[in-house]
């Protein structure tokens, strides 16, 4: 009966054990959902090397009493009678440390959790300070408490106004009426605030200062039919200036004798009555009128000179390729004079301005004295007059005169006169080079005059040796001997550019120098490089073949240039983009013939 009740013992305590276990393993899935159900579950330590907890952290944890076994269990435990008191021992005491186990894991648990619930405020934390929340509530209070400070003040101030006119002309009432004065003051002051922001609030929002938008225009990219389109349209967009132009110059130069006679008539009258003013304003408007007329349909002319009706082409659709090639070559070159010459006139108004050539400045500066002191003491109807006058008999006598004698407008047309003079930088740079070689060569003949001269050597050969170029010596930048110097005629060299076909880059392909020719050398001296590699030499009597050639019409010198073969290049070498070609080539020519005919002669 005993051992019987002992096993009953045991199997309620084992019952009660196994509830335990069942509600440990239930708090260990809640805290499994607690660790996990974050967004950062992978950052935290595992159970094997989560920390032990602090003091603060253990204060927070619900306290867990472990089961003890009972004396009574211990005894049955030691009771050697029974059969399985051993394994029964055994078990318990595995039990236990399984208990603990768990125990131990469910604190590494409500660590864990601890640990997530700290990171999940600091995030918190984060968030509000990034938004800023609190900053843009300060600001927005701010805000309205402003709004409504200027809204009393307006309030007060269309009171005060209202207020002023009935007080100047009514007695004080009485207390009574008080309150519904001050109301009524109110709405009218409402109202009149209202219609005042209706009104004018408008052109008041107009007036608020903004930051200003910068914006980035796109650029459109190359295109042949658009390049077309646009020339067609600067040349209909021009075409108005250079007709006004044309008018007015045929007029000065009395294309039109009755025409030129009878505005000259007109403007002189109005100039001495002092309508000049008047009549150029009418003439404005006259035209205003006659173009208004125009575009209406009718069909006026009022030009001296008649109009040219040039054929527009239609544009094409499809261009070739070299037809393409040949509209940019045709825009580069009209670009090229027409950039040339804004540049020579801004250049010699900068040098004109600036002292460059004082001689000339000297006279600008004279002339602006008189008219300073005249504008002073003279009254301005007489300078309107005296200018008026010099203008009129100036472009209508003057100038035709001067057109139709050169010889009198080099000597007396003053502004002629100093505008030719001027010079532009790239003039004023070769006088400058020209100066300096000009005093090296007073200064070297200074320092021989007087020395012997070797025997054997002439004049020319001793002057030879010191000819140069932009690099240097003549015969050290070729590597020739020192008698060899260029021609007279071609003692600065011609400008052109070599084209070597047999070469395929671009860069050995075409260079820009200038080229000499000896008595028995035709040398190319590079513009780009310092070295003399890229220099080329040519003995004229390796020469096989010399012939004038074009290149291209777009070029320097309508695309002229001299093919000159040899031996050693498959193809011609040609010295494109030469302004001076016939001239070249007749010297080139002439000295070739010269060597030519000098070997055959020893040859025979």
């Amino acid at each position: 009966m005993r051992v019987c009740s002992d096993f009953r013992a045991g199997d309620s305590n084992r019952h009660v054990k196994v509830k335990q276990k069942s509600a440990v393993l239930n708090m260990l899935k809640k805290l499994d959902k607690i660790r996990f159900r974050g967004h950062k579950r992978d950052e935290f330590l595992d159970l094997a090397e989560s920390p032990n907890a602090s003091d603060t952290e253990c204060g927070d944890e619900i306290p867990v009493k472990i089961p003890r076994t009972s004396a009574r269990d211990n005894e049955e435990l030691r009771d050697p009678a029974g059969p399985g008191t051993t394994i029964m021992a055994s078990g318990v005491q595995d039990f236990n440390r399984t208990e603990s186990d768990r125990l131990n894991e469910i604190k590494g648990h409500l660590e864990i959790a601890l640990l997530e619930k700290h990171f999940l405020q600091e995030e918190l934390r984060k968030l509000r300070e990034e938004t800023n929340a609190e900053t843009l509530r300060q600001e927005l209070e701010k805000e309205r408490q402003r709004r409504l400070e200027l809204e009393q003040r307006v309030n007060e101030v269309l009171k005060a106004r209202a207020e002023e006119v009935p007080a100047a002309q009514q007695p004080a009432k009485p207390q009574a009426q008080a309150n519904g004065t001050d109301k009524s003051s109110h709405t009218v002051s409402s109202r009149l605030h209202k219609w005042f922001c209706d009104k004018f609030g408008e052109y008041i929002e107009d007036f608020r200062f903004q930051p200003e938008e910068n914006t980035v225009e796109t650029e459109e990219p190359l295109s042949a039919r658009r390049l077309t389109e646009n020339m067609r349209r600067l040349k209909r967009g021009a075409k108005p200036v250079t007709n006004f132009l044309k008018n007015l110059s045929a007029l000065f130069d009395w294309y039109s004798i009755y025409t030129s006679a009878i505005a000259f008539i007109i403007y002189m009258n109005a100039v001495w009555h002092g309508w000049a003013i008047p009549m150029f304003l009418f003439l404005a408007i006259l035209r205003l009128s006659l173009n208004y007329l125009i575009a209406r349909g009718w069909r006026i002319q009022w030009s001296i000179v008649p109009e040219v009706s040039e054929q527009m082409e239609p544009p094409k659709e499809d261009l070739t390729v070299s037809e393409k090639f040949q509209l940019v070559l045709d825009v580069a070159q009209k670009a090229q004079n027409l950039f040339g010459k804004m540049a020579d006139i801004l250049e010699k108004f900068k040098n004109l301005f600036m002292w460059v050539q004082p001689e000339i400045t000297q006279k600008l500066y004279i002339a602006l004295w008189a008219a300073f002191i005249a504008s002073c003491f003279l009254p301005y109807r007489i300078l309107g007059l005296a200018l008026g006058l010099y203008a009129g008999v100036k472009f209508f006598l003057i100038d035709f005169i001067f057109k139709r004698c050169p010889r009198l407008r080099a000597k007396y047309d003053t502004p002629y006169i100093i505008w030719i003079n001027l010079l532009t930088d790239p003039q004023l740079k070769e006088r400058s080079n020209a100066t300096v070689s000009r005093r090296l060569q007073t200064a070297t003949a200074r320092s021989y005059v007087g020395s012997s001269a070797p025997t054997g050597i002439s004049k020319d050969e001793d002057t030879s040796r010191f000819h140069s170029t932009k690099k240097g010596n003549f015969h050290e930048v070729f590597n020739l001997p020192e008698n060899e110097r260029p021609l007279p005629v071609c003692e600065n060299g011609w400008r052109c550019c070599l084209i070597n076909r047999d070469r395929k880059m671009p860069t050995d392909y075409i260079r820009n120098g200038v080229l000499y020719v000896t008595e028995n050398y035709l040398c190319f001296e590079s513009s780009k490089s310092g070295s003399s590699k890229r220099n080329k030499v040519i003995k004229l009597s390796d020469i096989t073949d010399i012939q004038k050639y074009k290149v291209l019409s777009v070029l320097p010198g309508s695309g002229m240039g001299i093919a000159v073969s040899t031996p050693s290049t498959q193809k011609p070498l040609v010295f494109g983009a030469m302004v001076h070609r016939d001239e070249a080539f007749e010297a080139i020519f002439s000295q070739y013939m010269k060597i030519t005919s000098a070997s055959s002669s020893t040859e025979s």
